[in-house]
């Protein structure tokens, strides 16, 4: 009978460590203890781990080598690896996070905190594979989209609900850098478009707006980063230029994503939205923005409320090449950036609803 329960692995030259380590996961986990690293890449095909807690300093071959192997190996690529190390060293753990580590953990061990750190692995190991699995799903419908819109006829709700859920869903997971972004800029947009719609502004351009249909529209935004490598998309670090030049290709990736969609079923109003504010949400009024270059009014509305609502939760977040600065500081930004970055009526609007940005920020932070 097979056993339902998750795989782990220890790789530790220390005893005491081994024994210990499996003392404390033996009553949830299948646990198989190994003093060699070698024998342990050796038997790595018939132990099959779910997760791998590996030491950093043994004699044979440190645990830096052993995970430089197992992301060779497609098959263990993605294994989750905790490291195990007795000192703290921050430069060693910057290392093992750069090779592709989930986390670390002192020893030695501290049973509740290693059970916890080792349950959520298992978690976001599940919730990878469950949404690996919609992607896989997404992909095939894209491909036979035709086909399947003869099969069954979608109406508006149930298209908006699955494009939205699924696809946002898997820009969050694959987005690691930026967790709640989603969420929050379509509440940023929800308290832009409110003022706007009070103040009367831009009137004529929203006349024939659902907005309703906009502000679901929003969590597309990014939709063309599932294009994106994991390489650049989760660089630990300032993307050099070649690399940000391939991250801006998430507009265009995001145009042709959403007209693909579009091409194929006529329940798409919610979708015109989303294909401009994809398109055109890193424009900016100066022309300097990207990826077309457009100015000013030839941008349109619904690019120039995103481009505030995106960059100001880029600035309040933490990044790996930055930390995340005030919300005073962030407000002082957009509107200096009035009339280069950003519509200096909008910007006037933000300025209305800012403390509303500041409470978003604060009740939906990652």
């Amino acid at each position: 009978m097979e056993s339902n329960r998750e795989t782990i692995v220890i790789v530790d030259d220390d005893m005491t460590s081994l024994t210990m380590g499996s003392h404390i996961l033996d009553t949830d986990y299948d646990v198989t203890p190994l003093a060699s690293p070698v024998k342990f890449l050796g038997i790595i095909d018939k132990l099959n781990p779910d997760l791998v807690l590996l030491d950093i300093e043994m004699p044979e071959m440190n645990g830096f080598e052993v995970l430089k192997r197992m992301k060779a190996n497609p098959r263990f690529a993605d294994t989750p690896v905790i490291f195990l190390t007795s000192k703290n060293d921050v430069a060693s753990e910057l290392e093992g996070f750069e090779l592709g580590a989930v986390d670390y953990v002192s020893k030695p061990f501290s049973p509740p905190i290693l059970l916890k750190r080792i349950a959520n692995q298992i978690l976001i190991m599940h919730q990878k594979r469950d949404l690996l699995a919609s992607q896989s799903k997404l992909k095939d419908y894209a491909d036979n989209l035709e086909e399947k819109v003869l099969e069954k006829t979608w109406d508006l709700l149930d298209l908006q609900n699955a494009v939205l859920t699924t696809v946002s869903d898997l820009v969050e997971f694959r987005d690691k850098l930026t967790g709640g972004h989603i969420l929050r800029t379509q509440l940023y947009l929800k308290a832009l478009t409110a003022e706007l719609v009070k103040e009367g502004i831009y009137r004529n351009e929203t006349a024939d707006w659902d907005m309703s249909l906009f502000i679901s529209s929003a969590p597309l935004h990014d939709v063309g980063k599932i294009a994106i490598t994991d390489l650049i998309l989760n660089k630990p670090a300032r993307l050099t230029p070649d690399e940000f030049e391939i991250m801006k290709t998430h507009v265009s990736a995001g145009i042709d994503a959403i007209k693909k969609i579009m091409a194929h079923t006529k329940n798409h109003a919610f979708l015109t939205h989303a294909l401009l504010v994809a398109g055109t949400h890193h424009e900016k009024w100066d022309g300097t923005g990207y990826s077309t270059g457009l100015k000013e009014f030839n941008i349109p509305l619904e690019g120039r409320l995103m481009a505030i609502a995106d960059v100001y939760d880029a600035l309040i977040s933490v990044r790996s090449y930055k930390k995340a600065i005030p919300h005073e500081q962030a407000c002082k930004i957009i509107e200096e950036s009035s009339g280069t970055s950003f519509d200096p009526v909008l910007v006037g609007v933000f300025k209305a609803v800012e403390s509303e940005f500041n409470t978003i920020a604060r009740m939906y932070s990652a």
